[in-house]
């Protein structure tokens, strides 16, 4: 299918849907050059924080009847689509959001994911959105849905903002920009919680796919570090493995007692050669599980 048809044709889906999310969607034409630049909006509307913006929330009334995004509308190396509540639901969900967490929302839009994820999951919640207006609509939701004191918006630039405080980071972004930002993510804390709509992250594969009835999510956990040079002890058994990893994925030296294993999070399981496994946690440069442990003795190169 062609590129404009195939835009085309979701924005028709995304609009006859009665229920909707948020979308980015790449602009797309034969002047621009880069084809992650889109229209840059004016951002008169400086917004660092939440404290800055309280005064001026204050003196709007709550609700949405200020401002109301259109389906296409230019942004800021995208275009705004809405799509469905139902996989918002189904992807913090999946990342087992707890009112322990602090879901951050890239590229937020109308904020109902960040106002999602406080609402029905009690979570603190932060999105980051280039659009004043839409930061203001967003702030002003919160407000209506009760949640104002457990959500922030910031207008800001998702690829020059640090949210490393997140432990659950949401998105909805085309493949290009996901891989943008693929690097930041993956320096994250280990076990932090990564969910996209839609849009995989190439070669890093997700440990899980999300499926609902009119939408799909992809699930990743950001892996712990366990490549280099280990030194196992299993019971009173010893030897010396080199692990190499590729996002989650492990591989060991040919004629190891180790064969492969995978990483979620902290979390580790190896296999072993002779058909059994070993389960534990990666801290460091120490190995711990059940009946075993191994020593990092040369980090990779």
């Amino acid at each position: 299918m062609a590129k404009q048809t195939y835009l085309a044709a979701l924005l028709l889906a995304a609009s006859a849907s009665p229920i909707m999310a948020q979308i980015r969607v790449i602009q797309t034409s034969p002047e621009m050059q880069d084809p992650l630049r889109g229209p840059i909006i004016s951002n008169p509307l400086k917004i660092d924080g939440p404290t800055d913006v309280m005064p001026l929330l204050k003196s709007q009334p709550a609700g949405d009847d200020r401002y109301q995004p259109q389906v296409g509308q230019d942004g800021k190396d995208v275009i705004w689509v809405p799509t469905p509540d139902g996989l918002i639901k189904a992807m913090l969900t999946v990342a087992q959001v707890t009112p322990r967490d602090m879901v951050v929302d890239l590229g937020s839009g109308d904020g109902r994911i960040a106002i999602a994820a406080a609402r029905d999951f009690g979570a603190r919640a932060h999105g980051i959105e280039y659009n004043p207006d839409m930061v203001m609509l967003a702030l002003r939701s919160a407000v209506k849905e009760g949640v104002g004191t457990k959500v922030t918006f910031e207008t800001a630039d998702i690829f020059q903002t640090d949210f490393s405080r997140a432990t659950v980071v949401t998105l909805y972004l085309l493949p290009s920009l996901n891989l943008k930002l693929r690097d930041t993510l993956l320096k994250m804390k280990p076990g932090t919680r990564i969910v996209s709509h839609a849009f995989d992250m190439a070669e890093w594969t997700p440990d899980q796919t999300i499926l609902t009835d009119d939408a799909t999510g992809f699930f990743w956990v950001v892996p712990a570090n366990a490549a280099g040079r280990w030194a196992f002890e299993i019971g009173n058994e010893r030897f010396v493995t080199t692990l190499t990893q590729r996002f989650q994925m492990l591989d060991a030296d040919q004629g190891s007692p180790i064969v492969d294993g995978r990483l979620r999070g902290t979390a580790i399981r190896l296999n072993r050669a002779n058909g059994s496994s070993l389960q534990g946690d990666v801290s460091g440069n120490m190995m711990v599980g059940p009946g075993w442990m191994a020593t990092r003795i040369r980090s990779a190169e």
